[in-house]
């Protein structure tokens, strides 16, 4: 699913992001360019950066990493 239209950034590309070390949504921007067109999909993208930096702290899923 497409969270920035402004610059096509999906919600597979956020959570990749999260999972190479982004952990704001001003470093999504500098990476993805996330709300930094409009700003209409921060805080979607906002929603999907804290899911999946809580998915990142569940313990079975540091001892996968």
């Amino acid at each position: 699913m497409y969270i920035c239209i402004c610059h096509a950034v999906t919600e597979q590309q956020i959570r990749d992001a999260v999972r190479e070390g982004a952990a704001t949504v001003g470093e999504l921007g500098a990476r993805l360019g996330v709300s930094s067109g409009c700003g209409c999909c921060r805080p979607l993208a906002t929603e999907v950066l804290e899911q999946t930096l809580e998915l990142a702290r569940l313990p079975e899923n540091r001892a996968a990493a």
